[in-house]
């Protein structure tokens, strides 16, 4: 079988929560090749990542999420030789594609994942609110504590929701911090 020599991305996949494991494996082949970076065969491996801002006993904690689990994404020039390389590292199941040949990553794609978004919302963490609009929750903080109602409008960029209460037989529109909200 003759592959096209080609350097781009490639997705390989792992056993889950090995990810780490085989990108630090991967990256010491790297190292391990002479040369210079534009003459290695495989050049780099990441592991997708994103900061997200979960809730955990009351209080913001920001945790690294991987973004497609299971998965680490190879920079390197296919052939058989770097095929078998990449496939007898421990903790890898195979490349991603059709049959017995690895289908390349998109250049879009891969410039979602490391380019100029990637950096974007490296910066800006993202609120991972576990409501949803028309659900019904309990405000636990504040001055509507003890006030139920429905959730009208979620803000993940702020963290905060839009909650109807009955305030006086009247429906009004409060808007909340999502960790002073429980749900039912």
């Amino acid at each position: 079988m003759t592959i096209m020599a080609e350097s781009t991305w490639y997705a390989v996949q792992t056993y889950s929560g090995h990810e780490n494991k085989v990108q630090k494996l991967i990256q010491r082949r790297i190292e391990e090749q002479a040369g210079s970076e534009d003459e290695r065969e495989i050049r780099d491996v990441v592991v997708p990542t994103q900061e997200v801002v979960e809730i955990r006993n009351g209080k913001r904690v920001t945790v690294t999420r991987r973004l497609y689990p299971g998965y680490v994404l190879v920079n390197l020039d296919l052939n058989e030789r770097t095929m078998h390389t990449v496939n007898n590292i421990q903790g890898v199941i195979k490349f991603v594609g059709a049959g017995k040949s690895p289908q390349p990553l998109h250049e879009e794609e891969i410039n979602k994942i490391l380019g100029i978004k990637v950096e974007k919302d490296d910066d800006e963490t993202h609120e991972e609110i576990p409501f949803h609009v028309g659900q019904v929750v309990e405000v636990t903080q504040g001055p509507f504590s003890d006030f139920s109602g429905t959730i009208k409008e979620v803000y993940p960029e702020k963290g905060k929701v839009k909650v109807e209460v009955s305030l006086f037989g009247r429906p009004t529109s409060v808007e909340l911090d999502y960790t002073q909200l429980k749900g039912f």
